[in-house]
C-alpha cells in the first residue's frame, strides 16, 4: 500500500478535524441539556442525536477510506499521544466501553447489583434508567463481547501471518533481475487489516446507535456529551502528561 507524507497529513487532518468537531458537539449537547429545562422537547433532541451519528459515521467513512490507502498509522497513529494510542483496540475504543460509561454515569455495579435494579430500584441520577432499559443494555453488552473476542482472534491471526506468509513469501521470490522484493503478500496483509479495521468502525456503530435507541432522547444527549468530555480529556491527559516528560 501507499506510504507518503500527503497520505499521513490526510490522515492526521482528519483526525484533527474529528477532534475539533468533538468540542463544538460537546456545546451542542451541553446547550441541549440546559434548554431541556425549558422544555425542548424529543423530537429536537433527536434531530441531535442524528445529527451526532451521522457525523460520526461520516468520520467513519473517512478512515475506511484513507485507510485503503496506508491502514498501518490507524493502529499506532503518530497524530494521537502514547496516553491515547495505549488505550487504543483496533484503531479505537472497545464498543463495550461504550456501554461501561453508562454503567459509570448509572452509579451500577451491574454484577452485584443487577437483581435489585430488575426488581425497580432506582438508579442514580442519569435519567433514572429503567429495569427493562438495564435488560437490554446487559443483553447488548453480552453480544458486543463476544463479537469483540472475534475480531481481537482475526487481529491476532493476521499479526502472525505477517511473519508466517509475507515475509517468508518475499524471500522465496526475490526478483533478481530487478532487485527489489515483492510487495504483494504485504497488500494483501494491508487489505485484510483495513477490512478488520472497518468492520470494527462498523461494529462501533452499531453498537452507538442501538445504545441510543435504548436510552430516552434526554439520557441519549447525557451519555454522549459524558462521551466527549472523556474523549478530549484523555487528550488534553496525553499532552499534559508529554509535555511533563519532555521538561524533566
Amino acid at each position: 500500500m501507499a506510504n507518503s507524507s500527503s497520505d499521513r497529513k490526510k490522515e492526521e487532518d482528519l483526525y484533527n478535524s474529528w477532534i475539533n468537531n468533538q468540542q463544538e458537539e460537546l456545546k451542542e449537547l451541553q446547550n441541549a441539556i440546559v434548554a431541556r429545562k425549558n422544555e425542548l422537547n424529543d423530537d429536537e433532541l433527536n434531530e441531535l442525536l442524528r445529527k451526532m451519528v451521522n457525523n460520526f459515521q461520516e468520520y467513519a467513512n473517512g478512515r475506511s477510506r484513507l485507510a485503503r490507502i496506508d491502514v498501518s498509522p490507524f493502529f499506532a497513529p503518530t497524530w494521537c499521544t502514547p496516553l491515547e494510542n495505549s488505550v487504543l483496540w483496533i484503531g479505537g475504543c472497545r464498543p463495550s466501553s461504550f456501554i461501561r460509561l453508562i454503567y459509570a454515569l448509572s452509579g451500577i455495579e451491574i454484577e452485584s447489583h443487577i437483581a435489585g435494579y430488575l426488581q425497580g430500584m432506582k438508579i442514580g441520577d442519569f435519567g433514572q434508567l429503567s429495569g427493562k432499559q438495564i435488560t437490554m443494555i446487559d443483553k447488548l453488552q453480552r453480544q458486543i463481547i463476544l463479537e469483540e473476542r472475534r475480531f481481537s482472534s482475526r487481529l491476532a491471526s493476521l499479526q502472525e501471518d505477517v511473519v508466517d506468509q509475507p515475509f517468508a513469501m518475499a524471500a522465496r521470490i526475490y526478483d533478481t533481475e530487478r532487485g527489489e522484493n515483492e510487495i504483494e503478500p504485504l497488500n494483501k496483509h494491508g487489505e485484510d487489516m483495513s477490512n478488520l479495521l472497518e468492520e470494527v468502525d462498523e461494529l462501533r456503530m452499531k453498537t452507538l446507535k442501538e445504545i441510543l435507541g435504548i436510552l430516552t432522547p434526554i439520557q441519549g444527549v447525557e451519555y454522549l456529551a459524558a462521551a466527549k468530555r472523556i474523549r478530549l480529556c484523555l487528550q488534553q491527559w496525553g499532552k499534559k502528561r508529554e509535555q511533563e516528560h519532555i521538561c524533566n
